[in-house]
């Protein structure tokens, strides 16, 4: 089964009523693209409402052992993450870590955080840990070696997303960070990697069609026809065309249309998916774009 790249731990709330219970458009120029928003953002799940308020009034409530304490903050820390409360989840995966300094997975957050803000030693410190407690954490590979990349040390950045690739070559998403991170060192070699990884990859599946892109298989237009086939539920439209306006941007910038790339993050970040990876990279990435842009209107200036 197709995995998306959130970087939650599956089902969390699910998880957290457990615990309570037993103590995804249209093509466009450059000028139009940002009009064209073509599903409203997600808003939040009224039964992440209710599990919110349930571990509120059990934190404050009840008497818990450490462990137990540890557990439902992070659990609550998840929750916020999920709806864009990224300090009040820094909060509380701060507090879990006090009281359960093993806990891998509030780690895993806090690196996630560090990466988003900039403080890249602190993000690797940070997912070191993680493997150090939990050397089979498959997505400590995948978040250290973004933290790596948007640090710029490409080299240690590939060899973590190549450690996360060969876990399960069939996922579309880890062939795509792969190819990205290896296309910042060598592009030719990288799109020809690419090509190959593609022979691995179901076909049907939606992370495909955005691999096929980057190959020059289809165009913009059939990426968002095919991001309205074979949806189960509402949102995962919402989160298709998160992950598709990311990479069309990451795509686009590269080709130097640094305005169509800044107007698909910007389309990325309104999709409110949180907890995907490319919602979460989106705001360093049209930072970047704004600062190519404003190079760019430099150097015309000067000519």
């Amino acid at each position: 089964m197709e995995c998306k790249l959130r970087t939650t731990v599956i089902a969390v709330a699910v998880g957290a009523s457990m615990l309570l219970s037993g103590c995804a458009a249209t093509q466009g120029s450059s000028d139009d693209v940002a009009g064209q928003m073509i599903v409203a953002p997600v808003m939040p799940d009224y039964k992440m409402e209710v599990t919110l308020a349930k571990l509120n009034e059990v934190l404050a409530t009840m008497e818990l052992t450490d462990e137990q304490r540890a557990r439902f903050h992070y659990d609550r820390g998840v929750i916020y993450d999920s709806v864009g409360l990224r300090l009040l989840g820094r909060i509380d995966f701060h507090q879990a870590i006090k009281l359960q300094p093993d806990l891998a997975d509030a780690y895993n957050f806090l690196g996630i955080y560090y990466t988003q803000e900039g403080e890249f030693e602190s993000a690797y410190e940070a997912f070191d840990g993680v493997l150090e407690l939990s050397p089979g954490y498959d997505y400590a590979y995948l978040n250290r070696g973004i933290a790596l990349y948007y640090g710029e040390r490409y080299q240690l950045a590939i060899e973590d997303m190549q450690a996360f690739f060969e876990r399960d070559p069939t996922d579309g998403y880890r062939v795509l960070w792969l190819y990205l991170m290896s296309s910042a060192v060598d592009k030719s070699q990288a799109l020809a990697d690419l090509a190959l990884q593609r022979q691995q990859l179901n076909t049907q599946d939606w992370a495909s069609v955005l691999v096929d892109f980057y190959l020059g298989k289809i165009n913009q237009e059939q990426v968002f026809a095919a991001a309205k086939v074979g949806l189960s539920q509402p949102k995962e439209y919402a989160e298709r065309l998160c992950e598709a306006y990311f990479y069309l941007a990451k795509h686009a910038a590269a080709q130097g249309q640094y305005q169509q790339a800044a107007n698909f993050y910007r389309l990325t970040l309104a999709t409110n998916i949180y907890d995907f990876v490319e919602h979460r990279y989106a705001r360093i990435e049209l930072a970047k774009m704004k600062n190519m842009i404003q190079k760019s209107v430099a150097l015309s200036g000067e000519g």
